[in-house]
C-alpha cells in the first residue's frame, strides 16, 4: 500500500499547493467568486463536470449499478441531461447577466424583492450539498488508512476548506481540472475495463446475474420520473451549478463547453453502472451496495493504479464539496449578510474588503459544513432534503421569471413560501425520502405563482427594460465588479 499512499499524499499535497497559486491571482471580487470571467472551453468543461460528479456520483453510481445493474446509471444520467438542457437553453442568458448568485438574477427580473428569502433557501441547499459531500471523506479515507469517521471529515474537510478560502475560484477551477483529469483516468479508463475484465466479460456477468439487472429500465419508471424532478431540474437551478456558469469567458463558452460537460457526464454514468453490476458478478453478498466501489478497488486493482482509482474517487468527492462550499458562503455572504448590513445602514465597503469578506464566510461556513458532516449520520436523508428544498421551493420562480414575462415579484416570493412550506410539511407528512413531498411542492408552487402573479399588477416597464438589456449582454461591465443595481421599483 506504500506506493498508493504516496499517489494520494502527493495529490492532495497538489491540491493545497494550487490553492496557494490561486490565491496570488484573485485580487477582485469577480477573481474570487467567478474567477475573472475568463475560463475557456477547456477549462469550463472540465471544471462543470467535476463539480456535478461528485461521490454520490461516483461511489453512489456504482453502488445503484450493484444493486440494479446497468438501470442504476439513470440518476447520473438524469444529472447529465439537466447540464445538458442547461447548457443549451439556458446557460448562454444566464452568462450575459454578469451577476454573482440566482438571487440576484431573482432581483434584476422582479425588481428587487425576491432576494433575501431566494438566498435562505439556496443557502439551505448548498449548505446540505457540501455536508452530504464532506461525509463521503470518512468512506474513502477508512479505505485509504483505517482512519475513524470523525478525523477522516476533518482531514478531508479541513483540505477542501483550506485551498477554497485561499483561492477562491481559481484555486477551485485549477483543482477541479486536476480531479477531472484524475476521475477520467482513474473510473473510465482503468477501473471500468479491469471490472469488466475480472468478472469475467458481458457474457460471464449475464450469465450469473437475474436478467433484469440488464434491463435499462429495471430501476423502475417512477424512481426514473423522481431522478428527472429532482436532479435534472435541480441542474437548471443549483447556485452551485450557476456560479460555474458565470466562470465562462463568453455565451458561447457557456453553452459549448457545458454541452461536452453534459455529455461527459452521460458516459460517466453507465461506466459507474456497468462498475457496480461487475461488482455484483465478483461479490453477490456484500453488506451494502454503497461498499462496493472499495471492495472491487481494493480487491481488485494492482497497486499504484488502485492509489490513483482512489484518488479519483477523493477527486470526485472534493470537486462537489469545493463548489458547494463556495455557493454557500457566495450565498451567505452577498445574498443574505449584505442585504441585512444594508437594510441596517452599513456601508458596502471596499473592494478588497469585500474579497476579504468572502474569503472569511467561505472559512466560516466550512467550519460548520465540517462541525454538521460529523454531527450528521443519514447521507440520503440530507440530500433529498436539500434537493426537496431547491426544486419545490425555486424551480418555478427562477423558470418563470426566464420564460414568462407576466410572471412578477409577488407571485415570484409567494411561489417560494408556499413551494418551500408545502415540501417541508409534506416531508413531515409522507417522510423524507417519499416522492410526494416534490411532487406536490412542486404543483403548489406552480399554481401559487401564476395565480398570484396573475392577480397583481404586471412587472414595471422600467425593470423589464432593464432586464432584457442584461439579457442581452449590455448593461453590466465584463466583470460586473460593482454590485448589481436594484431595479426601480414597481409602483402600487
Amino acid at each position: 500500500m506504500a506506493v498508493d499512499y504516496t499517489v494520494i499524499v502527493v495529490y492532495l499535497a497538489g491540491m493545497l499547493a494550487m490553492g496557494w497559486w490561486g490565491m496570488r491571482r484573485a485580487k477582485s471580487k469577480a477573481e474570487f467568486l467567478v474567477a475573472g470571467r475568463r475560463l475557456g472551453p477547456w477549462m469550463y468543461s472540465g471544471t462543470m463536470a467535476a463539480i456535478v460528479l461528485g461521490g454520490a456520483s461516483t461511489i453512489g453510481g456504482v453502488g445503484l449499478g450493484y444493486q440494479y445493474g446497468l438501470s442504476g446509471a439513470w440518476m447520473v444520467f438524469t444529472i447529465g441531461l439537466g447540464l445538458l438542457a442547461l447548457s443549451v437553453f439556458f446557460s448562454a442568458r444566464i452568462a450575459r447577466l454578469k451577476v454573482y448568485t440566482v438571487s440576484e438574477m431573482l432581483d434584476l427580473r422582479y425588481g428587487g424583492r425576491a432576494g433575501v428569502i431566494s438566498g435562505v433557501v439556496m443557502w439551505a441547499y448548498t449548505l446540505m450539498l457540501a455536508v452530504t459531500s464532506t461525509i463521503a471523506y470518512a468512506t474513502i479515507f477508512d479505505v485509504l488508512f483505517d482512519l475513524n469517521r470523525t478525523v477522516a471529515i476533518i482531514i478531508g474537510g479541513a483540505i477542501v476548506v483550506a485551498y477554497s478560502t485561499l483561492g477562491g475560484m481559481w484555486s477551485i477551477t485549477l483543482t477541479d481540472m486536476v480531479q477531472f483529469v484524475v476521475k477520467t483516468i482513474g473510473v473510465l479508463l482503468l477501473l471500468l475495463p479491469i471490472a469488466v475484465v475480472k468478472a469475467g466479460g458481458f457474457g460471464e456477468m449475464k450469465a450469473k446475474l437475474p436478467t433484469e439487472y440488464f434491463d435499462p429500465l429495471g430501476v423502475g419508471g417512477e424512481t426514473i420520473f423522481t431522478y428527472v424532478l429532482i436532479y435534472t431540474f435541480g441542474m437548471l437551478i443549483g447556485q452551485d451549478i450557476w456560479q460555474r456558469v458565470f466562470t465562462a469567458r463568453s455565451d458561447k463558452v457557456a453553452r459549448y463547453g457545458g454541452t461536452v460537460a453534459g455529455t461527459y457526464c452521460l458516459v460517466y454514468a453507465i461506466a459507474g453502472a456497468v462498475i457496480g453490476t461487475a461488482a455484483k458478478a465478483m461479490y453477490p453478498k456484500l453488506p451494502s451496495a454503497d461498499a462496493a466501489f472499495a471492495t472491487i478497488v481494493k480487491d481488485e486493482l494492482p497497486m499504484g493504479v488502485r492509489g490513483l482509482v482512489l484518488a479519483a474517487a477523493l477527486a470526485a468527492v472534493m470537486s462537489t464539496s469545493s463548489g458547494a462550499l463556495i455557493a454557500c458562503a457566495t450565498v451567505a455572504n452577498n445574498d443574505i449578510w449584505s442585504r441585512l448590513r444594508g437594510a441596517v445602514g452599513k456601508p458596502a465597503g471596499e473592494e478588497h474588503d469585500e474579497v476579504k469578506g468572502n474569503r472569511a464566510f467561505i472559512l466560516v461556513m466550512g467550519v460548520a459544513v465540517i462541525v454538521i458532516a460529523i454531527a450528521l449520520n443519514d447521507v440520503v436523508e440530507a440530500l433529498t432534503v436539500a434537493y426537496n428544498l431547491l426544486v419545490g421551493g425555486l424551480l418555478v420562480p427562477i423558470l418563470g421569471g426566464l420564460l414568462w414575462r407576466r410572471g412578477t415579484a409577488p407571485g415570484a416570493l409567494a411561489a417560494v413560501v408556499a413551494g418551500g412550506l408545502s415540501v417541508i410539511g409534506l416531508m413531515w407528512w409522507y417522510g423524507i425520502l417519499a416522492n410526494e413531498p416534490v411532487y406536490y411542492g412542486l404543483l403548489t408552487s406552480l399554481a401559487v405563482y401564476v395565480v398570484v402573479s396573475l392577480a397583481t399588477r404586471p412587472t414595471d416597464a422600467r425593470v423589464l427594460a432593464a432586464w432584457r438589456e442584461r439579457l442581452a449582454g449590455r448593461g453590466a461591465g465584463p466583470g460586473a465588479e460593482q454590485p448589481v443595481a436594484e431595479p426601480a421599483p414597481t409602483p402600487q
